[in-house]
């Protein structure tokens, strides 16, 4: 008997499995808007503006979509930054933490910060950008589903390299 108990296989413990998301290589074009700014947006997603140059783009496919607000800067552009910086500061509530990046473009008089929220917050990417005289640009992701950071963070990643893109195409009107 006891040489029948002791062939048996060792049990071993499988090793957790992680998601493996993968987006397609992503395509731009230009937005060409009757607005005081133009950049390249990707060609999954579907872009809705309004007359005050406010704009949706939402990724289907992702169940996403980035709310961008323009405003023009009259003698106001202290207060435009903390408006932009209030917003995002909203969602430390439930962040676990709000990292940000600088931008800036001289050449295209393009500045300002894009902000990663970590955590179950609302809205897990917010950005602002400027030409500091004439333009103001806020923009906020936000999920069509309860936030839950780590199921969607290959999501957050594909859509920040999109943001990043916006920006570095980014162009104002004159």
């Amino acid at each position: 008997m006891l040489v029948f108990i002791s062939c048996k296989e060792d049990v071993l413990p499988k090793p957790k499995a992680h998601l493996r998301l993968e987006y397609p290589k992503t395509n731009y074009e230009l937005t060409n808007l009757a607005c005081p700014y133009n950049f390249e947006v990707s060609t999954e997603a579907n872009v809705n503006t309004n007359e005050k140059c406010w704009m949706n783009i939402e990724y289907p496919n992702l169940k996403a979509s980035i709310n961008l607000t323009y405003r023009p800067v009259e003698n106001n552009l202290k207060e435009l930054f903390i408006e932009a910086e209030k917003l995002t500061f909203n969602h430390a509530i439930k962040a676990d933490g709000i990292s940000s990046v600088p931008y800036s473009n001289k050449a295209k008089k393009v500045y300002g910060s894009i902000y990663e929220v970590t955590g179950n917050a609302a809205s897990p990417i917010q950005f602002h950008v400027t030409d500091s005289s004439n333009n103001f640009i806020t923009g906020a992701v936000y999920f069509n589903i309860k936030p839950n950071y780590d199921s969607i963070k290959p999501a957050i990643n594909h859509l920040q390299k999109d943001i990043i893109h916006m920006i570095e195409s980014l162009t104002w009107n004159e």
